[in-house]
């Protein structure tokens, strides 16, 4: 369950907001006793070796040709007029 913080206690004490964001806390922020919104820590972008990424692929099934350009062309703009 995150710990809650009043607006008083956010405006108040930043520092002490920061700190436990810092340490993964998630705070709910609550105006007369109601949630308001809630603070989480930002989480690191995670970084994936080419050589794992690699070998993820190789182990992936094959995907048939056609169904591999079909949903390319689903999703590709077919024209390849440069943009502006």
């Amino acid at each position: 369950m995150p710990r809650e913080v009043t607006e008083q206690q956010l405006r108040d004490g930043i520092d002490e907001i920061a700190r436990l964001l810092e340490r993964g806390e998630t705070l709910v922020v609550t105006r007369d006793g109601v949630p308001v919104g809630e603070l989480r820590p930002l989480r690191p972008h995670g970084f994936v070796l080419a050589e794992a990424a690699v070998e993820m692929f190789r182990m992936a099934p094959p995907v048939p040709y056609e169904r591999f350009r079909a949903d390319v062309d689903a999703i590709a703009d077919p024209d390849a007029t440069p943009r502006g």
